[in-house]
């Protein structure tokens, strides 16, 4: 069928016996019409076949009907092993195909791509914009939600901008983990802590920290990015200025996956001499060797909780500023 030959606005009313604008309020999903009405243009939207025109409609509405995913990382990063991200994903995808919405996933790992997604977010081509693994104070959130763009943020948004966010328990579930180690007998805890850029690092080491001085312990502390490559190093760091230490909770599975490693080469039996517990909980943590003590979050129900949000607030409904999801200690064979 050519353009000329598509049913019209103007086809559909004439078939169900009412007006033009009556047939838009219809398509356009409101709920001001009876619905014997609206049952009447759905049945000659049905039998005409007629398709709304989407760039058409999006300049009345002012709607596009997709929402954009912003996560300030290399495509290398966020479709790696690490399963934290595809599980934002697939969350996120979850809630908005329920809503008949579009996902727009946006990478911005380099000041251009920063750029091209400020300039894409800021043009209006989405309804909203989610944000997940947000690195130091980023104006870009707080810039669009001072434009009146709908945001939600994966975690609390370092700095002064009021922006919704969702978050799970980092300082809770660390201090669980590291009570979990002193009441096994371990005394002389490390910790791999995550970079302090990102507020899950920042917490995750409040969490250590705080553990480690109501029970009245020293800290012991090295630093890595949450992969596997800077656990390793970090570890090997510990066992140089700490080879007494008898435990080692780390902010990431994959730096927890890469301590096991290193203290396998450093011919350190765990959980016997050191007990280890990571944060995650990703599907490879039950199939390390040993199997691996961790904090688990729900991360598939951190993006589709923080999609929610995003979608009642494009809705004009009220939302919480800060909702936070539990953590849960999961027990393996490593601690």
């Amino acid at each position: 069928m050519t353009t000329a030959q598509r049913p019209t606005l103007e086809a559909v009313a004439r078939l169900a016996g009412v007006s033009r604008a009556t047939v838009s309020r219809v398509v356009n999903g409101s709920t001001t019409v009876a619905q014997p009405i609206q049952e009447a243009v759905r049945r000659a939207v049905q039998e005409l076949g007629y398709v709304p025109n989407l760039a058409a409609r999006s300049l009345v509405t002012q709607r596009t009907d997709s929402v954009a995913l912003v996560m300030p990382e290399e495509a290398t990063r966020v479709f790696s092993d690490d399963q934290v991200f595809p599980g934002i994903i697939r969350g996120v995808s979850q809630e908005l195909e329920a809503a008949d919405k579009q996902l727009v996933l946006m990478l911005a790992g380099s000041p251009a791509g920063h750029e091209r997604v400020e300039r894409y977010t800021t043009g209006r081509h989405v309804d909203g914009v989610l944000f997940a693994s947000l690195h130091g104070e980023d104006p870009l959130p707080g810039m669009l939600a001072r434009l009146g763009i709908p945001v939600v943020c994966a975690g609390r948004p370092l700095g002064s901008a009021e922006v919704p966010y969702v978050d799970v328990d980092n300082v809770g579930g660390v201090t669980r983990a590291v009570r979990h180690l002193i009441g096994s007998g371990r005394h002389r805890i490390a910790t791999i802590a995550g970079p302090q850029d990102m507020v899950a690092g920042i917490e995750r080491l409040t969490g250590y920290r705080e553990a480690m001085a109501a029970a009245g312990l020293p800290v012991r502390e090295s630093f890595g990015d949450f992969t596997r490559e800077s656990g390793a190093a970090a570890m090997r760091h510990l066992l140089a200025e700490h080879p007494d230490l008898d435990a080692v909770f780390a902010a990431s599975d994959l730096m927890a996956h890469a301590a096991l490693r290193t203290l396998r080469e450093a011919g350190r039996r765990v959980p016997e001499d050191v007990a280890v517990v990571g944060f995650d909980d990703i599907e490879t943590a039950a199939y390390t060797e040993p199997p691996l003590t961790t904090i688990r979050q729900p991360i598939v129900e951190l993006g589709r909780a923080m999609t929610r949000q995003l979608l009642r607030m494009a809705a004009g409904e009220d939302i919480e500023q800060a909702l936070v999801l539990p953590t849960e200690l999961i027990v393996r064979e490593s601690a």
